[in-house]
């Protein structure tokens, strides 16, 4: 971990140095900026006797310094921007790192309830897993990314694809962070993703299609170019000027709704463009070996050009749309037909790269979401990347961890489920560690699923589907009780195993609803009837008569149990999960702690 905090801290440093230095030349090119300004009003009025084509040459060389300079004061300014983002970004993983992850973004909206497992292991919502893993810089990357931990993967050789890009990307620091940055300081309009893919599906043409207004856009300036002439060598009375500029601008302005039409699709698209090509030409200029991130920089780089260039061709065209209500823009068009020209140009792109632009929104997204994986990654060298089994069931761990309790503090615990069926029975008092170690297992599996390294020494697994029933609640919108909520749970379970699902199970004090008697008799109806299905998985109980069934299955159940030992009147917990089941309960000493009368 010393590797990755000083690679942050000296990044951090190198940042600040050259903010420093950057601030610094910024200073002095606005400072010789205004010594230009006030150079040209001197030289306007003490040399406003000079021969005025003269003076209209010193004024504009002054002009063109000017400009210069503008130029060179928005590229350091940017860079200065970079300098700042890529420190703040490394000081917010420097945090995350101490486990403080709010700076990113957990997306609360995908909490899903109803979801197979994601709100019982916190995958969704602030403090949660997603928000440590999440870099995300475009809309779609993030749902992409969202998407993988929602329906991890069940083929391994998808997994080893997806893994193998991973780790090539967790070694290449310097891409992701630039990907990082590149989006972050572009990242106005981000939520336009949707409005882009809608119109780059749609085939609807009006300008494009028409060859008057084609021809319109080459004739129409060269003519203007004649009149000009004309005028200035006195071939041409003013009065018939005026006329052409009246017939120019009627003509440029007919087609106003359908231009209209067209810039209102693609409003507020400029922003985003120009910051997906900024994202696609970081992919282009780097080189990779993985077969996944190899096929997507071959699919923005391709015959027709790349696509950053492609991209950006499109953005500046949008441009000139979004700026046609300017005075110049006003007078560029009567004399060019500016914004028809603009239409043409958009609709032709449309048309010659709009199936293709999707596929490269498509790829980014991809990019995006891997690079946040690669990021946890980076994040922890000490975790490992498991070993995926071919055959149903198995999942044999060594100190399995979770990656959200702090390493300082946390305890690790081992798993051993050799073969199908076979199910796990953990007992054990409160707050001894069940239901954190149930997680555990369920967070380090699901990271296994989507291509991530795991919190573990050594991990075996087969990559099934996850199920898991730990936060089952009652919904009183949906008049539905805390015991009808938990039977839908299961009998979800039971539906998929009857569909012949391979399922890995994880339940959390099963029936909790119901008495005493119901809940054993259920309980124990449940285990056979999920081992008769040949399935897999954990359960997590207080009902210490599950331990019996050991003795009645002795090759398909197995007991554990987390103990809490009471010593001098103070509980201690040891978090290690034990074979056998448990002895010792502890609510009735708790309940007396807390001053509750014990009859």
């Amino acid at each position: 971990m010393e590797k990755v905090y000083h690679s942050y801290e000296s990044t951090i440093e190198a940042c600040s140095q050259r903010a420093k230095k950057l601030q610094k030349e910024i200073h002095r090119i606005g400072s010789i900026r205004l010594l230009l300004v006030i150079g040209a009003v001197a030289t306007v009025w003490f040399l406003r006797e000079l021969d005025w084509k003269l003076l209209a040459g010193i004024l504009t060389l002054y002009a063109i310094l000017f400009v210069v300079l503008m130029i060179r004061h928005t590229f350091l300014s940017y860079k200065k921007s970079y300098a700042e983002t890529l420190i703040k970004l490394c000081s917010n993983e420097l945090k995350g790192l101490n486990y403080d992850f709010s700076a990113f973004d957990g997306a609360s909206d995908k909490i899903d309830a109803e979801h197979s497992f994601c709100l019982d292991l916190d995958i969704f919502g602030e403090r949660s897993f997603f928000q440590s893993v999440n870099r995300t810089v475009t809309a779609m990357g993030r749902e992409r990314l969202a998407g993988w931990f929602a329906k991890p993967l069940t083929e391994k050789d998808a997994i080893l694809q997806r893994r193998m890009a991973v780790k090539e990307l967790a070694s290449l620091t310097g891409l992701r962070q630039d990907f990082y940055v590149t989006g972050m300081l572009r990242s106005e309009g981000r939520q336009e993703d949707s409005k882009l893919l809608a119109y780059l599906v749609n085939t609807s043409s009006f300008f494009a299609n028409s060859r008057f207004r084609k021809a319109s856009v080459r004739i129409v300036p060269l003519l203007w170019s004649v009149v000009f002439v004309c005028l200035l060598l006195g071939y041409m009375p003013l009065a018939f000027f005026g006329i052409l500029f009246v017939l120019s601008a009627l003509t440029a302005y007919i087609p106003i709704r359908q231009i209209n039409k067209l810039h209102q699709s693609v409003n507020k698209l400029e922003k985003i463009l120009v910051a997906y090509s900024g994202l696609m030409k970081c992919i282009e200029g780097s080189t990779f070996t993985s077969e996944v991130l190899s096929g997507i920089r071959q699919k923005l780089v391709d015959k027709k050009g790349r696509a950053s260039q492609l991209v950006k061709k499109l953005s500046a065209q949008i441009g000139i749309l979004d700026q046609r209500l300017t005075f110049t823009a006003i007078l560029l068009n009567i004399f060019t037909f500016r914004d028809i020209r603009a239409c043409i140009s958009i609709e032709q792109w449309k048309s010659t790269y709009g199936v293709e632009a999707v596929n490269w929104l498509d790829v980014l997204a991809h990019f995006d979401a891997l690079s946040s994986l690669a990021g946890f990654a980076f994040n922890h060298p000490d975790y490992t990347y498991p070993t995926l089994s071919d055959s149903y069931f198995r999942m044999s761990g060594k100190a399995l961890g979770h990656p959200l309790i702090h390493r300082d503090v946390c305890v690790k615990n081992d798993i051993t489920i050799e073969e199908s069926p076979r199910f796990l029975i953990i007992t054990g008092a409160n707050m001894a560690g069940k239901s954190t170690y149930l997680r555990t297992v369920g967070i380090n599996f699901l990271l296994a699923t989507i291509g991530a390294p795991v919190c573990a020494d050594e991990l075996t697994l087969y990559p099934a589907s996850l199920v898991t029933s730990l936060r089952t609640s009652d919904s009183l919108v949906g008049n539905e009780s805390y015991f009808f909520a938990e039977l839908k749970r299961l009998k979800m379970i039971i539906d998929r195993l009857q569909q012949g699902e391979k399922l890995f199970i994880i339940l959390d004090e099963i029936l909790k609803g119901t008495n005493s008697e119901d809940k054993q008799k259920g309980s124990f109806a449940l285990m056979k009837q999920l081992i008769s299905y040949k399935t897999c998985g954990i359960i997590a109980t207080h009902d210490l008569t599950l331990g019996s069934l050991e003795q009645e299955f002795s090759q398909q159940i197995k007991n554990y149990r987390f103990e809490a030992d009471i010593i001098d009147d103070t509980l201690f917990f040891s978090y290690q999960l034990k074979e056998g089941v448990a002895q010792n309960m502890n609510a009735t000493f708790l309940m007396q702690k807390m001053g509750i009368t014990i009859a």
